[in-house]
């Protein structure tokens, strides 16, 4: 009597396992696969020998689009950056609330513009925490604005997760970004943060912004002003 196959693979091959079942299973594991981000371990036979391989995961869209701000953003150059001593751009955008904000119109209190890659990306969201904690003591002193390329409704699901109380600008045409003299990479603005004083003056420019404790430092250039 012939032996009856045990393993899975085997009971395939002999026929005795539909061909749409095992090729569901195979599609489960690579899922998991993919999931967990751990490599995998082949072992490919050729003949007498057996030589073992590691294959990792592709990246994910998700880490992919995560990483691509920080992966191709060259330190920004001062020169071509909206100097100190210059006027606030004439333009204006609109916020996650659907309001249209004008730039100039802000003159009379401090404004603070801080340039940043993507929305809910990990550097992106650390600052954007930083300056929500401490958005008592900078609302007191300043405007604050974030911008970057993401478009309305980006801003109003990254605000609304993690409860920021300032406004985002969207920023999809690049507008402020050239106005303010902010470098692209790929369609993502450089981190840059641009302070400026009641009477429409730039007075204080962070060119390569560390998300680490910028919030405080902002504070600390806003408290310089007065």
């Amino acid at each position: 009597m012939r032996a009856r196959p045990e393993s899975r693979a085997q009971r395939f091959l002999a026929g005795l396992v539909p061909a749409g079942e095992w090729f569901y299973e195979l599609g489960m594991v690579r899922k998991f696969w993919l999931a967990c981000s751990f490599p995998l371990v082949v072992a490919c036979h050729h003949g007498d020998k057996t030589e073992l391989k590691y294959v990792s995961p592709p990246p994910s869209q998700e880490s992919a689009a995560s990483a691509a701000p920080a992966a191709s953003a060259p330190s920004a150059d001062p020169k071509a950056l909206l100097a100190v001593g210059a006027d606030m751009p004439d333009v204006s955008a609109v916020a996650q609330d659907g309001k249209t904000v004008k730039l100039r119109e802000l003159k009379g209190k401090p404004v603070v513009v801080y340039f940043y890659p993507k929305d809910d990306t990990p550097g992106c969201t650390i600052e954007a925490k930083e300056i929500r904690d401490l958005y008592s003591e900078l609302q007191s002193r300043a405007v604050v604005l974030g911008v970057s390329s993401d478009n309305q409704d980006s801003h109003q699901a990254f605000a609304t997760k993690y409860q920021l109380p300032f406004l985002l600008l969207d920023d999809s045409s690049h507008t402020l970004a050239n106005a303010f003299g902010v470098p692209l990479s790929n369609g993502y603005a450089h981190r840059i943060t641009f302070v400026l004083d009641g009477a429409g003056k730039v007075r204080k420019v962070f060119p390569n912004v560390d998300p680490h404790g910028h919030g405080a430092e902002v504070l600390e250039a806003l408290k310089s002003l007065s």
